[in-house]
């Protein structure tokens, strides 16, 4: 019997993707992580399926090869003493590993994890870091914020400090955190990867565009490919059935951002299928190859190969009638593909 008991357990640890959404559940917000320490990729999500997006704890699953994941448990609760200021709203997160090697040539892996929660003190959503050598944890949170609404660059009004999104550039080396809801701040991170310098802090919100077309809501994501810096970014409110995301790109990763108005669109939604509100993403370059190194240190290559991660509606919790639209959402990943232009090609969702 227990041997029957723990089999069961495992099996209800594990969700083998056949199709979209990939993971159990109500989660949003899907950050994803290819981990060459352990040659895995995570998601990291906001719990979702509460009244008033009122969930306090990240969840981590991980896979092998984003087909059949593991739910690795709640690795952050906002409203316990591993985040000291908070009291829950623990909101769209984003992670980066960052690798360190030693004048020994030992290398170190450390894995940054930024949230947003609710600070009691300042009755508002602000933004902080938690630190981990896994990126399953354990982690341990920051005492403060890192940053609160006066981090918003001069004369920058909107929303709150939610929907963080760190890039390393390829190029630099350097790190930086983007933010804002109504806004898209973004600044240069400090060596010490949970301090932004005050110098470097900018306005980058997209100008223009409707809420059928472009205009800027929330959800910055950030990436490079063949010379080119991506903005992502999610329009219109979550709870609607038209949230979709945009891109612009920029020679720079501050800015500013240039939107062809040829090619802006990214996913949204598809009516005819059920699937609605596909938007605030993550993306991730597929690795060719895995390698172990030295002292267990993969060596990883990758191609040109691109998934778009992001959450959907649930097709049952579209309606107001079955409570608020927007708080039952779904993680899915499709394909992204690029023209010969370097213009990301409209993804289709699937079923």
């Amino acid at each position: 019997m227990k041997l029957l008991t723990t089999f069961a357990a495992t099996l209800s640890a594990l969700f083998m993707y056949a199709g979209n959404p990939v993971l159990p559940g109500f989660h949003a917000d899907p950050e994803v992580l290819f981990a060459e320490q352990t040659g895995k990729y995570y998601i990291y999500s906001t719990t979702d399926g509460l009244p008033g997006w009122g969930g306090w704890t990240f969840s981590v699953f991980s896979s092998d090869d984003l087909k059949t994941w593991k739910d690795e448990g709640v690795m952050l609760d906002a409203k316990s003493d591993q985040v000291p200021w908070a009291t829950g709203n623990a909101w769209a997160p984003c992670i980066i590993e960052r690798k360190t090697v030693a004048a020994d040539k030992s290398v170190k892996y450390q894995y940054y994890f930024y949230f947003s929660a609710h600070n009691p003190k300042s009755n508002r959503k602000e933004i902080s870091c938690a630190i981990s050598d896994s990126p399953v944890g354990p982690f341990k949170a920051l005492d403060n914020p890192i940053v609160t609404d006066a981090d918003r660059p001069e004369g920058l009004r909107g929303g709150q400090a939610i929907d963080v999104d760190v890039f390393q550039d390829p190029v630099s080396g350097k790190y930086y955190l983007y933010w804002g809801n109504g806004f898209m701040a973004g600044a240069e991170l400090n060596d010490d990867m949970v301090s932004i310098k005050p110098e470097t802090k900018v306005n980058l919100t997209p100008k223009g565009g409707s809420l059928q077309t472009w205009a800027y809501r929330e959800g910055a994501y950030v990436f490079y490919r063949k010379g080119k810096y991506y903005f992502m970014w999610s329009v219109d409110d979550t709870g609607s059935p038209n949230y979709h995301v945009c891109y612009g790109t920029s020679a720079s990763p501050l800015g500013p951002i240039s939107i062809d108005e040829n090619h802006y669109m990214v996913i949204s939604q598809v009516p005819d299928q059920k699937i609605y509100g596909t938007a605030h993403n993550s993306v991730i370059l597929l690795p060719s190859k895995v390698k172990k190194g030295k002292n267990g240190i993969n060596n990883v290559t990758y191609r040109d190969d691109w998934r778009i991660v992001y959450h959907r509606i649930n097709p049952q919790f579209v309606n107001a009638g079955n409570g608020v639209p927007g708080t039952h959402r779904e993680v899915c990943i499709d394909a992204m593909k690029f023209d010969k232009n370097g213009n990301i090609i409209p993804v289709v969702p699937t079923n």
